[in-house]
């Protein structure tokens, strides 16, 4: 059995990853100020820690053998207003973390990244030898923890890993999607099926893929989840690994739709806006290295059967004191 320090264990991801370690037998802590994730979310049998991740060291010694970092704030648009918030989170708080563990002892680091840190992508089907231009100032701000990591593990051995994620999705258990506000397009969909939005809108219909509507590749929330128990193996001393994680096949924005149409048995009407400025036609990944490196395949690639689990989570959540 080892002891890890999840932090933002309280959040949608940072959740079930807890949960897939502490049903792999091992000793979990999660690190959250609860300022996005919910108490409630954290896995039982976890300790719990409320605080920040900028003052980890508190809390960090040599009793742990890895850090699973998830403590980031993530929406894009937010981030383009308030750019100072992001830079002092997710860059200083990491900053922070790295130093804790450095001081402690603790030399195995797995890092929750992004494909924001690709930007405008060079090609349909991104690797992770593709230019990295982040468009917004979160991509930005992973890609400089990304930079941060490499450094420290060239100097201090640190063994680490990045797994940069393309379109999480689904749910697993007690733990999904609850974004504030939502921006992902299969829970806004939900939310229509739900009442709680009249349509969804479809942000261009005129782009160079089959039906006209942007292609992205989704990933089960749990596939993603075992992906970083996988990397807690892999990671080497003084090696920063980076590995894409995502099915290596796309979806349209219609595809989608109509798929949560006959899962869900609503109408969901839609409605056509513009195009996002920004938004490519299609964004899938080649997780080509997570294969190789990682041992990872993902298992739960059906759409319909991302979109049931997020369905079924989104109903429960519905239900008070649920």
């Amino acid at each position: 059995m080892s002891k890890y320090l999840v932090t933002g264990g309280a959040g949608y991801v940072g959740s079930v990853v807890a949960a897939h370690l502490l049903e792999a037998g091992h000793a979990v802590t999660v690190l959250d100020d609860l300022s996005t994730g919910f108490r409630a979310a954290v896995p039982a049998g976890a300790e719990f820690i409320g605080g920040r991740v900028q003052d980890a060291a508190r809390w960090l010694d040599a009793s742990f053998d890895a850090v699973l970092h998830f403590a980031a704030f993530s929406q894009v648009g937010e981030s383009v207003a308030n750019p100072g918030k992001y830079w002092a989170n997710n860059v200083s708080g990491s900053m922070a973390l790295l130093s804790a563990m450095r001081g402690a002892g603790v030399r195995t680091l797995v890092f929750s990244s992004t494909a924001a840190t690709y930007g405008e992508p060079a090609s349909a089907l991104l690797t992770e030898t593709d230019p990295t231009a982040p468009t917004s100032p979160y991509g930005a701000t992973k890609l400089a923890v990304d930079h941060m990591i490499s450094n420290e593990a060239k100097a201090h051995g640190l063994a680490a890993v990045s797994l940069r994620y393309f379109n999480v999705a689904g749910a697993y258990g007690d733990s999904g999607e609850r974004h504030d506000p939502e921006s992902h397009l299969i829970p806004l969909i939900l939310q229509v099926a739900l009442g709680e939005r009249g349509s969804i809108s479809v942000f261009g219909d005129d782009y160079p893929t089959p039906d006209g509507t942007c292609v992205r590749d989704y990933i089960h929330v749990a596939d993603l989840a075992e992906a970083h128990l996988l990397a807690l193996t892999a990671a080497t001393a003084g090696e920063h690994l980076i590995c894409n994680l995502g099915n290596g096949n796309g979806f349209s924005v219609r595809e989608v739709i109509d798929t949560a149409r006959k899962v869900t048995g609503h109408q969901i009407p839609e409605r056509a806006a513009p195009r996002r400025a920004g938004d490519p036609a299609v964004l899938v990944a080649s997780a080509v290295r997570a294969h190789e490196r990682l041992g990872w395949q993902p298992s739960r690639a059906d759409l319909a059967g991302i979109i049931a689990d997020a369905w079924a989570f989104a109903r429960r959540a519905e239900v008070p004191g649920a």
